[in-house]
């Protein structure tokens, strides 16, 4: 477990099409004993594409890494500020 205690944000936009892509990468960042804080943009949070649901993008981050996901400016405003994070993607 070469990332056991390391906090990472990932932070995932927009770019619906590289959803599917990411989250096996996610997946394995877990897998190596990182704790990863996902972090999705409004459009991510809320929109369906013909990539996927909103809702489940969301259900399978917060499955695969076991946090809540960061949805919101005001959700995500204290990591900086208290040093909450390692390193953000």
């Amino acid at each position: 477990m070469r990332l056991a205690g390391v906090k990472i944000g990932a932070a995932l936009t927009g770019s619906h099409c590289t959803l599917a892509k990411i989250l096996p990468q996610i997946e394995n960042l877990v897998k190596e004993g990182a704790t990863v804080y996902p972090i999705v943009s409004e459009a991510v949070a809320g929109t369906d594409t013909r990539f996927g649901r909103a809702e489940d993008w969301l259900a399978q981050l917060q499955g695969i890494t076991g946090q809540a996901v960061i949805q919101s400016i005001v959700e995500a405003e204290p990591i900086g500020p208290q040093g909450l994070l390692d390193v953000v993607l």
